[in-house]
């Protein structure tokens, strides 16, 4: 191990969209900082999604700061087009991006922060956590009860129909993920669907209604309206950490496509999984669409509450110098989305420009 540590600025874990916008903020403060990211490529942890998998958001919501997405403004890319806009946008703005890089630990030592990784070793006065709320795949206890002979999938791990192997499946977990992923599943396979969604949108994406009704939810409801600032947002807020309502894929295309809709998973039974109210689905596959757990266990400081982060719009008052990016609702309904991670990033960059001056005015 390097134990000769390098030292940094401002240290921002992550590289996806959330990591890329502070980065193009912090350079237009002309402060020095450096982004690392555990992915191979910038874009990686979008290309490792499912094959099929297209944003829900059509592309004139789709830009980050100071470029936007290119093609039709209300086409929905492929995860690898945005992956792709991710990598260019980087190269674009010369941000210092090093990736392969998996930070295992974050501590404080005296007034700055340590973050080791294999074999390196960083100090820092200032550090951002540029990651989504989803990290780490989660799945119930009792997954491991399944008969060995059915092939399990977290949502995260799920590629294409190719993993499955023949006979029945079911989908656990009614979100957006679940749907979309049952509605391919359908193709070839028996469906069943586990779960209730948090409601539906009540219109497309693509159709004509969402073009009169998208830029105002996306813009001023999601980015305005629904905001910690606003008695309404911080009504909506602990819901909406819950879970979101089906984007594109409608509880009518599911039945169209013959996937039964079922209760929610709750055990197994004799190596079967049993759904609320006793009945056994004889199944060769499961799908776990169960969500993730925030994955933020390597932060080795007082920071980890029971749901999330403590913070303040992203700032961390009780730990100067640390910083959120990219949570759900971290400010807004927009935080964790694409068009709305960069005013969140923003904020952060100026809080570190004034601590830039601050703590330099000190030394």
């Amino acid at each position: 191990m390097n134990e000769q540590p390098e030292h940094v600025d401002t240290l921002v874990i992550g590289g996806g969209q959330a990591g890329l916008a502070v980065g193009y903020h912090l350079s237009r403060h002309g402060l020095p900082f450096l982004i690392v990211d555990a992915n191979e490529r910038v874009g990686d942890a979008w290309r490792n999604r499912w094959d099929s998998l297209r944003l829900f958001t059509p592309n004139f919501f789709n830009g980050l700061p100071g470029m936007p997405y290119p093609g039709d403004r209300w086409d929905l890319p492929t995860k690898d087009e945005f992956a792709d806009y991710l990598e260019r946008y980087a190269k674009e703005f010369v941000l210092p991006v090093q990736t392969g890089v998996k930070v295992k630990r974050l501590a404080r030592n005296g007034q700055q922060f340590v973050a080791t990784a294999d074999g390196r070793r960083f100090e820092a006065d200032n550090v951002v956590v540029a990651m989504s709320s989803w990290q780490q795949p989660r799945v119930p206890d009792f997954a491991s009860e399944l008969d060995p002979g059915i092939v399990q999938l977290h949502a995260a791990d799920y590629r294409s129909l190719g993993q499955l192997r023949e006979g029945d499946a079911v989908v656990v977990g009614a979100g957006n993920s679940g749907a979309e992923i049952a509605l391919e599943l359908s193709q070839t396979h028996r469906v069943w669907l586990s779960g209730q969604p948090f409601g539906v949108l009540p219109f497309r994406p693509t159709s004509a209604v969402a073009r009169v009704l998208m830029p105002f939810v996306g813009r001023i409801i999601f980015h305005r309206v629904l905001t910690t600032d606003t008695p309404i947002g911080r009504k909506a807020r602990p819901k909406m950490l819950a879970g979101d309502p089906l984007i594109r894929v409608k509880p009518k295309d599911l039945a169209a496509a013959g996937v039964e809709r079922v209760p929610r998973t709750v055990g197994v039974a004799e190596g079967l999984p049993q759904l609320e109210g006793g009945r056994r689905l004889d199944v060769a596959n499961v799908v776990w669409c169960t969500g993730f757990h925030p994955g933020f266990s390597w932060i080795d400081l007082p920071v980890l509450g029971p749901q999330e982060p403590k913070h303040n719009r992203g700032i961390v008052e009780d730990e100067p110098g640390l910083y959120f990016v990219g949570l759900k609702f971290l400010y807004s309904k927009s935080s964790e989305q694409i068009h709305g991670v960069g005013r969140d990033a923003a904020r952060i960059a100026a809080a570190i420009s004034v601590r830039h001056r601050e703590v330099n005015s000190r030394r």
